[in-house]
């Protein structure tokens, strides 16, 4: 059987393809997907089942749905905590932890460079008794929790550990993760401290100490989801985080681990794009990449090290400011299609996030969103539900294809740290950013109510402030812990985790004995910094 062709003088335009640029024909048939070298065992085979391609369990969401995760933390840690409280208790079945950016960076409240943000894009943490605050009232032994946390990632989860400890809970039944993936920092986000080399020595400490510790977290949750927020097309956040993963592992194995004693806590976070069919077929290229990378590249043995598991975040750059309202369709479709490709961990945005920092009510709204997929659809009672699609199996071929050539030639230039050094996956990104805001301004994109179907009405959307006088309430606790704290023990704390950094010693285990002795962020970040230096971003052109 031929494919269909209609003519062009038939069709609204001269060519279709996805938001991506991949060409679309009109119609897919078994013969084209002979013709691309599909065969159902190697390229799909069961759920559960290696490649993983139709998923990573057997019964995917007719055993458990996945988990309803939403993103939140503004202001101070009793703010946030009220937040949880709020969310849980109307059906989110875990919590992430969204950090304001001078926690990010490793500066405490009161540094000058942190004036005006503290508790604007998340929650304020400086030390243990933030973190307390901040998770009070919540057993850390019967929640997921997902810290979105990068160059301070150890410090963070080790102020997590430090909580649980003083609480009497197992430490080795924790679960959740921390992003910890400071490779995408450099590439498409910003919140970096030190150089890659050392801040990649940070990560495989976190690895190997979480193996013994902390047997149920997540170790990294290696994120395209920045690089995709930064303008990605599908086929390079595939590539660019397959890429960052390889190296993670690479580096894991050079410091004498096994890929199978940190593989099967590795976990993905990937962009839910606007178009619906080639976001599932992405999810599902996904998982099969990984199978192969982990087994023919890296000799995993272990189906779990090669079972690709990951949280999926609606696109915060499809959210527009004009007719916010919308957002809600946005954000509906893109969860649809994380749900349809099969995350394990799911965040919904929030209509007016173009605006500020969401709402009670809109966050509640999304997560509503969440539940009616789940509840409502009937798309969770089958597993894989667009598997045999020629044309889902098409896009799942087209952007395995593409990403493995994207990987071919980063190992071409000398693997990935050289590429970011020198600019090339920034450059790649850039090029795609700029290609699509020439579509949206040339009108060949189209964006409702930005360039087509405006609409002159406005209407009024509540947006949420943060009081300016919770960063004064802020810079007072902290004074207060320095002020109440052992000097001399904090004092010593901080001496023996850089004289630790100066070594190949593991750095995690004299981090937790920092914060316990209620060392801040800042200042092991700085102890840190005094070893490791700082990182200076070159100019890419």
């Amino acid at each position: 059987m031929k494919r269909s062709r209609a003519s062009s003088e038939s069709e609204r335009r001269e060519e279709f393809h996805t938001s991506s640029g991949l060409p679309l024909a009109p119609c897919y048939t078994p013969q084209d997907l002979e013709a691309e070298g599909f065969a159902y065992e190697r390229s799909l085979g069961a759920p559960g089942q290696f490649p993983f391609t139709r998923g990573v369990y057997p019964n995917m969401y007719r055993s458990r749905l996945w988990t309803m995760r939403q993103y939140a933390g503004y202001g101070t840690a009793e703010e946030s905590n009220r937040r949880f409280r709020y969310l849980i208790e109307q059906g989110q079945t875990g919590l992430s932890v969204a950090f304001d950016l001078p926690t990010q960076m490793g500066l405490d409240s009161d540094h000058p460079l942190a004036a005006g943000e503290v508790g604007r894009v998340g929650v304020a943490i400086d030390s243990l008794p933030d973190m307390e605050a901040l998770f009070d009232g919540i057993g850390l032994d019967q929640v997921s929790t997902s810290m979105t946390i990068n160059a301070t990632a150890s410090t963070l989860l080790c102020l997590y550990v430090a909580v649980a400890r003083r609480r009497g809970a197992d430490t080795r039944k924790l679960a959740g993760t921390v992003q910890n993936d400071i490779l995408k920092e450099y590439v498409a986000r910003g919140t970096y401290i030190y150089p890659p080399r050392p801040a990649m020595r940070l990560v495989t400490d976190l690895f190997a100490w979480c193996r013994d510790e902390l047997p149920l977290w997540n170790t990294i949750s290696i994120s395209g989801y920045h690089m995709r927020e930064a303008g990605a097309t599908a086929a390079q956040e595939l590539a660019f985080t397959f890429a960052h993963a390889a190296a993670y592992v690479q580096a894991a194995l050079d410091a004498g681990l096994e890929i199978d004693q940190f593989a099967p806590r590795l976990s993905f976070f990937f962009n839910a794009h606007n178009d619906l069919l080639e976001e599932v077929a992405k999810f599902r290229a996904a998982r099969r990449l990984w199978a192969w990378m982990a087994r023919e590249r890296f000799g995993a043995r272990d189906p779990r090290s090669m079972a690709l598991r990951f949280h999926a975040q609606t696109a915060g750059s499809t959210l527009t400011a004009q007719q916010p309202d919308i957002n809600l369709v946005r954000t509906t479709l893109q969860a649809l299609a994380a749900v349809l490709g099969g995350a394990q961990s799911l965040h919904t945005n929030s209509r007016d996030e173009a605006l500020g920092l969401p709402t009670g009510e809109a966050a509640l709204l999304a997560l509503r969103t969440q539940q009616v997929i789940a509840f409502e659809s009937g798309v969770a009672g089958s597993v894989d539900p667009l598997g045999g699609s020629y044309l889902v199996e098409h896009l799942t071929g087209e952007l395995e294809r593409a990403a493995r050539d994207y990987l071919e030639r980063i190992e071409a230039l000398g693997g990935t740290l050289h590429a970011i050094e020198t600019g090339y996956l920034q450059r790649e990104i850039q090029k795609a950013a700029y290609d699509y805001q020439k579509a949206v301004e040339s009108g060949e994109q189209v964006v409702v109510g930005v360039n087509r179907f405006r609409s002159e009405q406005k209407t009024p959307v509540p947006v949420l402030r943060v009081d300016a006088a919770l960063e004064r309430a802020q810079i007072e606790r902290l004074g207060n812990v320095r002020a109440t704290r052992d000097t001399a023990a904090a004092a010593r704390a901080l001496s023996e985790l850089e004289s630790a950094a100066r070594s190949s010693r593991n750095l995690m285990p004299l981090i937790l004995a920092a914060v316990e002795a209620y060392c801040t962020v800042g200042e092991i970040s700085d102890a840190l910094g005094r070893v490791f230096g700082a990182y200076r971003e070159s100019v890419v052109v």
